[in-house]
């Protein structure tokens, strides 16, 4: 759909690009005074444009023609402005391919697998598109912020309604819940920190899944944790060895993702979520469990109870967030725990920030009480797209083996070779922008493994995979020395 947010002269093109065409671009150059020679006024204008963020980085421009035409100059003029704006940074061109706005100094050598990047089509962020009535719940939540305004705009434990909502979402999926156990962050990641924050001191022991989610180890690191690793793959958790882990390391926590496991897709079972508590009280940990993409079941079937259902004692953290579900665009995550807890997260939270966003927070109160036709949505576009991607890799790279999530937005894929840094480093020539499996372990390992997000449309994704196909090649024509720790 289109980008809602500061951006109207924008639009997506069919593989998550940003675009602009020349008859907005020119009435937003008409704008600014006008200078001569006139294609260093054009230059400075689109460099304006971008440094106060009107066109966003990585928005792909006209072509000169289109521009030309829309401005009414030649098109010699034109080229002589994308020439001053590549010379100073401004833009990226790919030939065939188009140019692209990009902030100057912004460049790292190496795309984050994490980081979009406009010129290719990006397998890497594991993130969709706004769900059909973003707009209009943040036009309501707009309406509605009249009430808020003679306030002071600052909520620390969350807006009261968006508590409320989120607490009925646990009730109806089957665990009782009240407003006083939820604590609004500013997405899922800030929720992780704050736990981490309160919970690890240097030198404590967590335990966390390999391969799990990156910024969560990066998180543990900074607190200058030691991180135990338990393994987990498309087939799930060895439960045997997990609690050989509780027993002999005792961590003071541990960090899992039990439901669509990023980047796995596994799923944990009632009974093995049972003993996951169990063996956490025994050692007296806690646990941070990661409910990002509960939401994002595709296959039919009843979904496990979660996990904090089987406390008693208070020590499971359950961090979730709207941003998979409803947009990434929006901000909005929570931790839910007990009112004690959430009253330390609130004081703990005060030396990085105050409160989040009213307006996000009221968007996202509207959007949960339409969370089972979003859901049904979002869940028939993750099917048709998942399993787009794997017909492509079956024709095309047959002996590749991705895993088959039941839920989630990912694809954990098994290489035949031990190339996933190299392979990754050929893909972006080719234009496509994977994220490797290193990424995702304590250690640097995995390099036989490829994480590809299914976000994209079906065709976008067929050509994603024929320029997988032709960087695997060239990859195993020119095999290179794995580089070890990628990424991290």
């Amino acid at each position: 759909m289109a980008r809602q947010s500061g951006h109207r002269a924008s639009e997506r093109s069919g593989s998550g690009t940003r675009r602009i065409n020349g008859r907005l671009l020119a009435r937003l150059i008409g704008e600014a005074p006008v200078e001569r020679p006139y294609y260093l006024a054009i230059a400075h204008s689109v460099s304006g444009l971008v440094l106060d963020g009107r066109v966003p980085s990585n928005t792909r421009l006209p072509a000169e023609r289109d521009l030309a035409t829309a401005l009414g100059v030649s098109r010699n003029t034109v080229t002589a402005a994308y020439a001053w704006l590549r010379d100073n940074r401004f833009l990226e061109s790919r030939q065939g391919a188009g140019s692209w706005t990009v902030l100057p100094g912004s460049a790292t050598g190496e795309p984050s697998p994490f980081a979009p990047a406009a010129e290719h089509i990006d397998l890497g962020v594991a993130a969709p598109p706004a769900v059909e009535g973003l707009r209009a719940a943040a036009m309501r939540a707009a309406e509605q912020l009249s009430a808020h305004v003679g306030g002071l705009g600052y909520h620390p434990y969350g807006l009261p309604e968006l508590r409320h909502a989120i607490a009925r979402r646990y009730v109806e999926r089957g665990l009782p819940t009240t407003p006083e156990q939820i604590f609004v962050t500013n997405g899922a990641q800030q929720g992780i920190a704050l736990a981490l924050d309160l919970l690890v001191q240097p030198g404590d022991e967590v335990l966390m899944e390999s391969p799990t989610y990156p910024h969560a180890l990066d998180a543990v690191r900074r607190g200058g944790a030691r991180i135990r690793t338990v393994g987990v793959t498309p087939q799930g958790w060895d439960m045997e060895y997990l609690v050989d882990a509780f027993r002999q390391w005792k961590p003071g926590l541990a960090y899992l993702i039990p439901d669509f496991q990023n980047p796995t897709g596994a799923l944990m079972n009632d009974e093995e979520r049972r003993v996951l508590v169990r063996e956490a009280r025994r050692a007296e940990s806690h646990l941070i469990v990661d409910e990002s993409v509960t939401e994002l079941a595709i296959d039919s079937g009843d979904l496990p109870t979660p996990v904090a259902a089987y406390d008693t004692d208070g020590r499971v953290l359950t961090v979730g967030s709207v941003a998979k579900l409803l947009w990434g665009g929006l901000r909005v995550g929570w931790v839910r725990t007990t009112p004690p807890m959430v009253s330390r997260l609130m004081a703990a939270r005060q030396r990085f920030d105050l409160a989040g966003a009213v307006l996000d927070q009221l968007t996202a109160t509207h959007l949960l009480a339409d969370v089972m036709r979003i859901r049904a949505e979002r869940s028939r576009q993750l099917r048709r797209n998942r399993d787009a991607l794997l017909y492509a890799l079956r024709e095309r790279l047959p002996d590749w083996r991705p895993s088959v999530p039941g839920g989630g937005l990912v694809l954990w894929t098994t290489l035949p070779q031990p190339v996933a840094g190299a392979l990754s480093t050929a893909a972006v020539r080719h234009g496509v922008h994977p994220a490797a499996g290193p990424v995702f372990g304590a250690d640097g390992t995995l390099e036989r493994y490829l994480r590809l997000s299914y976000t994209q449309p079906p065709d976008v994704l067929a050509d994603a995979v024929d320029r997988l196909a032709a960087a695997y090649a060239e990859t195993l024509a020119h095999p290179v020395q794995p580089r070890g720790q990628l990424y991290v």
